[in-house]
């Protein structure tokens, strides 16, 4: 299994954007899948997660209300649109696919495999 993302990109404050992360080598409705970001300098935290189905999502405080995670198993891939961005939401986005259809923590661990990640850098 290998994850693919992509989208980021320079964007101003208040602005939004669209990430994807595709899946090959295997079934995306096997898994449920994750946002995970790292800012310079800073750990690596969850931003979202959802279940195989796209009935269940989860977010960080952070992020909720902004951010939307969402799938197309047809398509193999994972969505993350995000919303109203802040300078604090500048980081590197990875995608993670967990072992668990129904995992949505965010215990990295329980994920996989992950994605090469995607730089979001948002400007003032």
């Amino acid at each position: 299994v290998q994850l693919q993302a992509s989208g980021g990109g320079l964007v101003q404050a208040g602005g939004s954007l669209r990430l994807s992360c595709v899946l090959s080598g295997g079934a995306l409705s096997s898994y449920a899948m994750s946002w995970f970001r790292q800012a310079p300098g800073q750990d690596r935290e969850f931003v979202a997660a959802i279940v195989w189905s796209g009935t269940k999502t989860t977010y960080a405080n952070s992020v909720k209300g902004r951010f939307a995670i969402s799938r197309d198993n047809a398509k193999n891939t994972v969505y993350l649109q995000m919303n109203s961005l802040k300078i604090e939401d500048t980081a590197v986005y990875y995608c993670a696919a967990a072992g668990h259809p129904y995992y949505t923590g965010s215990s990295e661990p329980n994920y996989g495999y992950w994605g090469q990640g995607t730089l979001v850098t948002v400007s003032s």
